[in-house]
């Protein structure tokens, strides 16, 4: 009998990085390892790290040695970097990191069982010296299909994979493996970005923009809805670039009807918006097919002018407004979510005054705001005109304080309203909660229910908002609504 051997995983980051684990975990999986939920159990711990920001890459670390702490008093023999932060730095992680086993790249994923179990003998891989992947595919999108199959791309991993090679479902298997019982799973649909943001590194480790086929994003979603999945979550650097490379860029507003057709999906939620590359016709699929949900994550950064087109962005205060009551015309409760660098390099008292104007004009669900760092390689890094630390402090506990209280205002505006919602935990005396459409995974808050012994994981129901709790609903679940948990969001608009 061949010789037991264990992995955990433990993800970082955003909803790509949970993907890319997933993949991992179906490679390792169908290569023989046996995948377990506690690092303190697993022969070897894979940490798939992130390398955003700062304090994302801190959080990184501090994962690893947590993982590098259980060596020696338990079963864990190995802990091996991954993910953004291994692909960004490589050999000087592994120097400065010696805790860490392995530092793998994402040219490694391919062959991630082979490396790990090199790793847990005792070997040494040796990590790999960082480069550009904006170079690896060629300038035109137009070409970059036909080189795909040479560059390794997380969360790319094929469909309609021969018998054996993984987790089997039918025809329509990927090569994943879900690593929890979530109602709830994001699906890649392309990777890398093309845009030149001067404050963002992540096309340097991440590569430029190309898109998945949509066959293998609607056999993905399949294979999900048999995992019983109810939610899928779109997830790229730029959804609303998907599909330049195949030849039609409004590819996403042809495969998002099909996807909310798939059996066993009740919603489809799209991420990571470009505000000046909406068109009206993504806005009317969003805001129109049954069982999409009307939610934008626009990526708006900031609103004025100059500190805008330092950060090589387009638009001001006045075209996100007409953008919102754009979207707003045609969906009046659709959700809206955004980040916004603050202390950005030159940004003026005017500046942040116009920021507010437009905070206090949108309305917005969901509101993050980061105060600027350097971020090594980007331009931004080589700006002259930067703010002192304690003023970026300052400005970023400023307008936390302005999102804390828009957001919680918003949140009242819902009160009265009657929500679909997706039920994600059911937890006895701390009570069961679920998301409304208004409401992605992890960042947007969620509803809490009043009455909800008899509520499941997985069901859709309606409810009515009664109360808040800051950015959070409180909501009672409509008599009727059990018996009809296959309801669509088309109901409730």
């Amino acid at each position: 009998m061949p010789e037991r051997r264990t992995v955990a995983l433990v993800t970082l980051g955003c909803a790509r990085n949970e993907v890319d684990s997933e993949e991992l975990a179906g490679r390792l999986e169908a290569d023989g390892w046996e995948l377990v939920e506690d690092a303190e159990e697993a022969d070897v711990a894979v940490v798939n790290t992130c390398g955003f920001v700062e304090a994302a890459k801190k959080d990184s670390v501090d994962a690893l040695l947590e993982a590098n702490d259980l060596k020696g008093h338990g079963r864990t023999q190995a802990v091996v970097a991954v993910g953004c932060m291994a692909e960004r730095y490589g050999k000087e992680l592994a120097e400065a990191l010696p805790e860490a086993d392995g530092v793998l790249g994402f040219d490694d994923y391919a062959d991630i069982s082979d490396r790990l179990q090199t790793i847990l003998n005792g070997g040494i891989h040796a990590s790999h010296t960082p480069r550009d992947r904006r170079k690896l595919l060629p300038i035109s999108p137009a070409q970059r299909q036909e080189s795909a199959a040479e560059v390794a791309l997380p969360g790319h991993a094929p469909v309609d994979l021969p018998e054996g090679l993984a987790p089997a479902s039918g025809p329509r298997s990927p090569l994943r493996r879900r690593l929890d019982g979530s109602p709830v799973a994001s699906v890649k649909l392309a990777s890398g970005c093309d845009r030149r943001c001067s404050f963002c590194a992540i096309p340097s480790f991440r590569g430029s923009f190309i898109s998945r086929r949509p066959s293998d994003v609607l056999n993905e979603t399949r294979w999900l809805a048999e995992q019983g999945v109810k939610e899928v979550m779109l997830v790229s650097e730029n959804n609303t670039s998907y599909g330049k490379d195949l030849g039609d860029i409004r590819l996403l507003e042809s495969l998002l009807p099909e996807l909310a057709e798939v059996d066993g999906i009740e919603r489809v939620r799209v991420s990571y918006l470009q505000p000046a590359e909406m068109r009206p016709g993504l806005i009317d699929v969003l805001t129109s097919t049954p069982k999409v949900v009307p939610y934008f994550d626009l990526s708006f950064q900031h609103s004025a002018p100059a500190v805008l087109r330092s950060m090589r962005r387009f638009g001001d205060t006045d075209r996100f407004l007409e953008l919102l009551d754009t979207i707003r015309g045609k969906a009046p409760e659709a959700g809206v979510r955004s980040n916004f660098i603050v202390g950005f390099p030159g940004e003026s008292e005017e500046d942040l005054a116009e920021l507010e104007r437009f905070l206090n004009g949108a309305r917005l669900d969901a509101i993050g705001v980061f105060g600027y760092s350097d971020e090594e390689g980007t331009e931004a890094a080589t700006y002259e005109n930067k703010l002192p630390e304690d003023v970026v402090a300052e400005r970023l506990a400023r307008i936390s304080r302005l999102a804390e209280e828009l957001v919680s205002q918003r949140a009242e505006e819902r009160v009265g309203q009657t929500v679909r919602v997706l039920v994600e935990s059911v937890e006895g005396d701390e009570g069961a909660y679920g998301r409304a459409a208004h409401q992605a995974p992890e960042t947007d808050g969620q509803v809490l229910f009043t009455n909800g012994e008899e509520l499941s994981v997985g069901l859709m129901v309606e409810a009515k908002v009664v109360g808040t709790e800051g950015v959070d609903l409180v909501a009672e679940v409509l008599p009727g609504s059990l018996a009809s948990p296959t309801c669509t969001e088309e109901a409730a608009r």
